[in-house]
């Protein structure tokens, strides 16, 4: 890329991150999705997966050590709150507040996805961009980067609840009011194999509690249970 074409990408550093890429290249491939160099092959070779995987495993030891350093809590309770922090929506609206987006490649198609799509790619560029500043500025500045956009989440984690396992927290608050185990029933399966939507049910015996809409029988579980907890007024 030209001078020219990079320019957003360094004023994007300068403004958000307090420095410039020495190598832009790294910046600019970390906000590269695979869609995109799929569509430029003759331009593009690049996209952000490495990244994403070196910035994963700095993001985890960066969570892991504040964690460790914080708080004596137990492992469990340490490793649920470490999987609140790190999770997509988590770091996809660190991406979002940090406002890449616009400068993030991808498909034609991909701008055209759903929003679950949308919040992924925000997620994955957010760690392929851990990965660009690790390589660019060392593992200090990563780290500090992690503080100030992921760590700083856990209050509010905490204060709301949502470390906890929806599935599991429920578990023991109807077992505890209704003395049954919640059963979850598939209520409703729609569209294509590659883009399917579920619609789950979660009951007290034979009483239906809640319902939860995902895009995987699991993820529509969670959001059963999510919406169960809050009929209960247990967050």
């Amino acid at each position: 890329m030209t001078g020219m074409q990079t320019a957003p990408y360094q004023d994007f550093a300068r403004e958000k991150l307090g420095f410039e890429f020495t190598n832009v290249d790294l910046l600019v491939t970390a906000l590269t999705h695979r869609s995109y160099v799929n569509e430029h092959r003759k331009s593009v070779s690049e996209h952000n997966e490495r990244l994403e995987f070196l910035g994963d495993a700095v993001l985890e030891l960066a969570v892991t050590d504040f964690l460790f350093t914080t708080y004596q809590e137990p492992e469990g309770i340490l490793t649920s709150w470490r999987a609140a922090l790190v999770r997509t929506e988590s770091i996809g609206d660190a991406g979002q507040k940090l406002g890449y987006e616009p400068l993030v490649r991808m498909s034609r198609g991909e701008k055209r996805g759903s929003d679950r799509a949308r919040m992924q790619i925000l997620a994955n560029a957010f760690e392929a961009l851990i990965g660009a500043i690790y390589l660019e500025r060392g593992y200090g500045d990563a780290e500090a980067f992690i503080k100030k956009h992921i760590t700083t989440k856990l209050q509010g984690i905490l204060d709301e609840g949502t470390w906890r396992d929806p599935k599991s927290h429920l578990q023991e608050v109807m077992q505890r009011i209704d003395g049954v185990t919640p059963r979850y029933v598939v209520l409703e399966e729609v569209g294509p194999d590659h883009d399917k939507v579920f619609t789950l049910g979660v009951y007290a015996g034979s009483r239906l509690v809640s319902k939860g809409i995902g895009p995987s029988k699991q993820s529509a579980q969670q959001e059963a249970a999510k919406a169960a907890l809050k009929m209960y007024s247990v967050s």
